[in-house]
């Protein structure tokens, strides 16, 4: 018989891919399955970026390219980060990988030790805390609550300090809440940081550009703690480019080191064609993107004033990224049928089936009282899958 690692069954499933999977599966039965499960952009890749992929096919960059990525590359990345949030990248600084998922397991594969401590507030994206257990770190999970906007205090992560704290990491505009960090908010957190300059701070920027209150502010903007920070990023979102498979890290050098030698026994760099399409969108003006991104508001927008309408469901007002993370916990106890409902993800199931709408139980992101739902497709699916869940939930006493 063959014995998987303790590694492997200590990991869960990615719930979100899960989910997804449940869904393309009932669609497949001939059912009408709406999924906003997945974190993916409705929109198409940008048809300047596809034209830059079709040159540099035409020019032959098919071949392997240096681990961290090509030096055109990084250098559009570190003008991209002096431009957008006026941090000081240099070329060496920067680490580009296949998506920003892989950016985020090479750090911590890079910093952390069998019983080292990560301090991840919740909500979180729901493998940071599987990317730490398979470099068997310890999480350390501080819980932000909806009536705090799903968000952290500087004093709720010193107290989470301990002497085997190695790193923080969280995202900000956040994934599943939505919920975005102010500058205020962010120095709060920096004034924690800079006394314990042996933490590392991850800052996952992945959703910088879907941003409803103005300005991005990154954490890595305070001089006291620039040399503790990796700022996360990438083209998945934004961009519309998530099958194109591109992240990218700025860190300190030392840390950038450490994770073109771990790429470099993984998978070495991401796809050439990508990386040359990547350059364009680096080299573009973010405003291009002011349609997409009043889009994304417009739907945010039915998407919470229907939620509003429906009894026993609380949200707040995220103000980023394309998610809304209601409260449903007043369900909890509630019966139909065959059905009892004692968790977000039995009440996940329940909607699956009964309502043929696809979400994602908070549980997967640390919130046992709330569920995802990605706002990322039409207006006119999204109004129909709101009026399906209001009558699924209708039906529960």
């Amino acid at each position: 018989m063959i014995q998987l690692s303790d590694r492997l069954m200590a990991m869960e499933e990615s719930a979100t891919i899960a989910m997804s999977r449940k869904s393309r599966e009932l669609k497949a039965q001939g059912k009408d399955v709406i999924s906003l499960s997945l974190g993916e952009p409705d929109f198409f890749t940008p048809q300047f970026i596809k034209d830059a992929a079709l040159d540099a096919m035409n020019n032959n960059f098919t071949m392997y390219t240096p681990v961290p990525g090509y030096d055109d590359l990084r250098e559009s990345i570190s003008l991209k980060f002096k431009r957008d949030n006026n941090l000081d990248y240099a070329k060496n600084q920067i680490v580009v990988s296949t998506g920003a998922k892989q950016s985020i397991a090479n750090v911590v594969l890079s910093l952390i030790n069998e019983g080292d401590e990560v301090i991840i507030p919740a909500p979180y994206w729901v493998s940071y805390q599987e990317i730490v257990k398979v470099a068997e770190g310890i999480p350390v999970i501080i819980n932000a609550g909806i009536e705090n906007e799903f968000k952290i205090t500087g004093a709720q992560l010193e107290a989470a300090i301990t002497p085997k704290t190695k790193l923080f990491m969280f995202s900000t505009p956040c994934n599943p809440t939505g919920s975005v960090y102010s500058k205020e908010e962010l120095q709060d957190l920096a004034n924690v940081l800079k006394k314990y300059p042996q933490i590392v701070a991850l800052s996952d920027e992945i959703y910088e550009h879907i941003n409803f209150v103005g300005k991005h502010e990154s954490l890595a903007q305070f001089p006291e703690i620039y040399n503790q920070v990796v700022t996360v990023n990438g083209v998945s979102k934004a961009w519309a480019m998530t099958g194109w498979r591109l992240g990218y890290i700025g860190a300190p050098k030392e840390i950038a080191d450490a994770c073109d030698k771990v790429q470099g026994q993984f998978t070495s760099a991401t796809c050439s064609i990508t990386q040359k399409a990547a350059i364009a969108a680096m080299k573009a003006d973010p405003a291009v993107l002011s349609d997409m991104i009043a889009a994304f508001k417009s739907r945010r927008e039915l998407v919470l004033n229907a939620l509003n309408q429906m009894p026993g469901v609380i949200t707040n007002n995220p103000e980023g990224a394309f998610y809304v993370f209601p409260d449903i916990s007043s369900f909890f106890g509630k019966k139909y049928g065959n059905y009892t409902i004692n968790t977000a993800e039995d009440l996940c199931m329940y909607l699956l089936d009964e309502s043929l709408v696809a979400l994602v139980s908070g549980e997967a992101f640390g919130d046992p009282n709330c569920f995802r739902i990605s706002y990322a497709t039409s207006e006119e699916i999204l109004t129909k899958a709101m009026k399906r869940i209001a009558e699924g939930l209708a039906k529960l006493s």
